[in-house]
């Protein structure tokens, strides 16, 4: 196992010794988190897309921070290559084990018969967090920002919870109250994720719920609605939008949300040239896209930059819910009632009503629009995977490493097993780094259907896709471009 704890090289200088033992450990002082965050929009192959009102106009930054906080909007207008991240921040981030370890999956590699010397598996272990994921690198600087905005509280959804448990605990931490509509599918699914939400002090409803207006579309319909992001999303949003003292926080999707993921790659990136290593595929799940972001896009810069053009970047997404790979590049709503921002992103439709897979994470109709314009200019691939095979990886990866990876971690750890066979059969030398999201020590219940065969496979019919691509909204680019 390699383990390196560093940050990037615009912000520190290497110390000239690092420790070192037979256990093949390289450590650097805890305390050299990253001082900025990188901001890709800078090295786009075309300029980033407004987000645009329900109305269909570009939203106006008045309307904007009524929604998200003040500093957060500003950030995803911005167009500087690095922006600060402030002290308070950054002690946040540290108390969430930052820099997080890499790991050289060895056990794992000897478990696929690879040659070491020439298939190698690296992970960057987000799951060391107190929160279980990579979540909190964003809740932290969103509950900060809203601090500085004056409000008690925040709004948010979540799906398998990973989002909610990091919010509830930011939001302690900053002194707001934090409120969380939970998919109804993974409220009941993984009650610890719930506990754990309360434990910090989130307040957590199942969605749909009786609450909000968008809800009880749904709820009074059907009480047992499995419930979506989408949907979720409309009943946060719209219980911010109604209270003064609350702003809406989300959890991925959006440009602020992937710039603040980027501390995982630029730790990454020094601590691959540690380990004397370049990745030649980088590899992420994709729900909304924040963790592939996070881990992607100091690589990608790279790569854009024609540095190292050969580099692949690979998004694994569920069967069930394949917004990529099966989805459309075009405008629509962030959520199924309509009331969020409206953005340019692969989708597959805001009425789309995925599976209750266990992957709840990962159930959000669309991609990040930083991502979705990358895989709309061929420089990022994606794959889905049915959840069985993807939970056999997971356990797998528990028997050869040792950890648990929660179940949207599970797709990623698949798309590396596939990359890494492949070198194999062929006869390739390759380098792969994947962004292990998340802990899987809620996940449990999915673990013991794989064990009971009881798992089932979804993969959602096209024809029900085209059905819920039928309602996109129509923009007309030429008025704000």
């Amino acid at each position: 196992m390699v383990i390196a704890n560093s940050k990037p090289k615009n912000s520190y200088q290497l110390p000239n010794q690092v420790m070192s033992n037979e256990n093949n450990k390289i450590i650097l002082p805890l305390n050299l988190i990253p001082k900025q965050w990188l901001n890709i929009a800078s090295f786009l192959p075309e300029k980033p897309y407004p987000a645009l009102l329900p109305n269909g106009m570009p939203a106006d930054f008045e309307t904007m921070t009524k929604i998200f906080p003040t500093e957060c909007v500003k950030q995803a207008g911005s167009s500087e290559e690095f922006i600060d991240i402030p002290k308070g921040i950054r002690e946040g981030l540290a108390l969430c084990n930052r820099p997080t370890p890499l790991l050289r999956a060895f056990r794992l590699e000897k478990a696929l018969g690879l040659d070491s010397d020439r298939v190698k598996i690296y992970g960057k272990m987000e799951y060391v967090s107190p929160m279980g994921s990579h979540k909190g690198n964003t809740a932290l600087a969103q509950a900060y920002y809203a601090k500085q905005d004056g409000i008690t509280g925040l709004t948010t959804e979540t799906g398998a919870g990973q989002w909610g448990t990091a919010l509830s605990m930011a939001g302690t931490m900053m002194g707001l109250k934090v409120k969380v509509f939970q998919v109804r599918a993974s409220y009941y699914d993984k009650p610890g994720r719930r506990v754990m939400m309360h434990n910090y002090g989130g307040e957590v409803v199942p969605s749909p719920s009786n609450e909000t207006e968008s809800g009880k579309q749904f709820y009074s319909k059907d009480p047992n609605h499995p419930g979506s992001l989408g949907i979720a999303i409309s009943e946060a949003v719209e219980l911010a939008m109604k209270s003064p003292n609350y702003k809406y926080s989300l959890g991925s999707v959006l440009d602020f949300v992937c710039l603040h993921q980027t501390v995982i790659g630029q730790e990454a990136k020094i601590q691959m040239d540690i380990a004397g290593d370049y990745p030649d595929v980088v590899i992420g799940c994709i729900g909304g896209g924040s963790n592939f972001a996070g881990i992607a896009f100091p690589f990608m810069k790279e790569k854009l930059l024609g540095n190292t053009p050969e580099t692949r970047f690979i998004g694994a997404e569920p069967a069930a819910c394949p917004s990529i790979t099966k989805g459309k590049y075009t405008w629509d709503y962030g959520d199924t009632a309509k009331m969020a921002p409206i953005a340019k992103m692969y989708t597959l439709g805001h009425t789309f009503i995925p599976p209750a897979v266990h992957a709840g994470g990962l159930r959000y109709h669309g991609a990040a629009p930083l991502l979705s314009m990358l895989a709309n200019h061929k420089q990022m691939e994606s794959v889905m995977l049915h959840q069985t095979k993807a939970i056999q990886a997971g356990m797998l990866f528990s028997r050869t490493e040792g950890i648990l990876p929660a179940v949207e971690t599970c797709h990623a750890v698949a798309a590396v097993i596939d990359e890494a066979l492949e070198a194999k059969e062929n006869g390739k030398k390759k380098t792969i780094l994947f962004n292990f999201s998340g802990h899987g020590f809620f996940d449990t219940h999915a673990y013991k259907a794989l064990q009971e065969n009881k798992l089932v496979d979804y993969e959602y019919p096209s024809k029900l896709i085209q059905s819920a691509l039928g309602d996109l909204p129509s923009i007309d680019e030429s008025k704000f471009m």
